[in-house]
C-alpha cells in the first residue's frame, strides 16, 4: 500500500476536497485523483463518493479511523529519525567526576536541553578510571574526568583546570600563613579523598617528595563533602576552588606554593569514535564551549 496515498487521503479528508489537497500538497489535482483511484483498487473498495458534494463512503470512514494512528505513527518516526540524522534527537550517555558534576555541569547541561529538549542525556557520577572503563566496555558515550591512562584507545581533550586552595577551620593554625606550603600541611590533620582519586594521587606523590613522616588523614570519600567536614573543625583540605561556591562560613582559604597539585579535565571519548558525531556530538561541542566558559569565569573570579 503506498503510504503517499493513505496521506494524501487524509489530506483530502482534512481540507474537505481534492483541490485543496492538491494546493497544499503541492501536486497536479490529476495526481491526486490518480493516487486515491490506485488505493481504493488495492482496498477493493470505494472510500470517497465522487459529485457536487464531498463524502466518505462507509469503507473510507473505516478507513479513516484505523489508518489514523499508522499515519501519525509514521509521521512521527519520520521526525524522529530526521532529528537523528541532524544530531537533534537520540540518548547520550555521559560520565562525570565530581565536582564538575555538582559544581560546573548542571547549568551547561540545564542550558543544552532547553535548546535540545528531543536529545536525552543519562548522566553517570564516578571516578575517572571507573569512567574511562565504561567508556572502553562502550557503557558510555563521552566522559568528562582527568586524562585517560597512556597508550588506551581513548581521545582526551583538556578543557579545563581544576585549581586547588587549602580550606582551614577558621581558628586554625595555619591562617597565619599567606601562602601554605606541603610541608606545613604534614604537621596537621589532613582531610583527603579516596584513594582512587586522581588528585589525591597527586598529593600523596608531593607529600613523598617533601619526605618526613606520613600526614594525620581522615579519608572522606567525597570531595564535595569535604568542605563541610572542614567546617566543623576536624581538619584543613585540599579542595577545588570551584567548591568553594558558596564558601562555608566558619572557613578559610589560603592559596597553595605548590602548582602541581592542580588538576586537567576534559572531555573523553573512544578514539575510534572522535570527532563524536550526531546528538553525542552536539553535546561534546556544548560541553566544550561551556566548560571553557566557565573556567573562565572562575579564573576571573574572586581568588585568594
Amino acid at each position: 500500500m503506498d503510504l503517499k496515498a493513505v496521506k494524501t487521503f487524509h489530506r483530502i479528508v482534512a481540507l474537505g476536497g481534492f483541490n485543496r489537497a492538491a494546493e497544499e500538497l503541492n501536486y497536479a489535482q490529476s495526481t491526486v485523483t490518480m493516487q486515491i483511484q490506485k488505493l481504493e483498487a488495492e482496498l477493493g473498495a470505494r472510500l470517497i463518493e465522487r459529485g457536487k458534494t464531498f463524502e466518505l463512503t462507509e469503507a473510507g470512514r473505516l478507513f479513516l479511523e484505523q489508518s489514523a494512528p499508522i499515519v501519525r505513527d509514521i509521521d512521527q518516526l519520520q521526525d524522529t529519525i530526521t532529528g537523528l540524522a541532524l544530531g537533534e534527537t537520540g540518548n547520550v550517555r555521559l560520565g562525570v567526576v565530581e565536582p564538575i558534576a555538582s559544581y560546573r555541569l548542571p547549568d551547561i547541561l540545564a542550558g543544552f536541553l532547553r535548546d535540545y529538549p528531543k536529545i536525552r542525556v543519562s548522566v553517570t557520577i564516578a571516578n575517572s578510571q571507573t569512567l574511562c572503563r565504561q567508556l572502553h566496555r562502550g557503557e558510555l558515550d563521552l566522559a568528562l574526568c582527568s586524562p585517560p591512562p597512556f597508550g588506551t584507545d581513548l581521545h582526551f581533550e583538556p578543557v579545563l583546570t581544576e585549581r586547588f586552595v587549602v580550606l582551614l577551620p577558621e581558628d586554625h593554625p595555619l591562617t597565619n600563613k599567606r601562602e601554605i606550603a606541603i610541608s606545613d600541611l604534614r604537621k596537621h590533620r589532613l582531610l583527603i579523598t579516596s584513594a582512587d582519586c586522581p588528585y589525591r594521587r597527586k598529593l600523596e606523590t608531593l607529600m613523598q617528595e617533601s619526605g618526613g613522616h606520613p600526614p594525620d588523614t581522615v579519608e572522606i570519600g567525597s570531595m564535595s563533602a569535604l568542605k563541610y567536614y572542614v567546617k566543623s573543625g576536624i581538619g584543613c583540605a585540599l579542595v577545588p576552588w570551584s567548591v568553594l561556591c558558596p564558601q562555608p562560613d566558619g572557613t578559610a582559604v589560603r592559596p597553595l606554593q605548590e602548582d602541581r597539585i592542580d588538576l586537567t579535565c576534559g572531555i573523553v571519548c573512544k578514539a575510534a569514535e572522535y570527532p563524536p558525531r550526531l546528538a553525542a556530538g552536539k553535546l561534546y561541542g556544548w560541553l566544550k564551549e561551556g566548560l571553557a566558559r566557565s573556567a573562565a569565569s572562575s579564573a576571573v573570579g574572586t581568588q585568594p
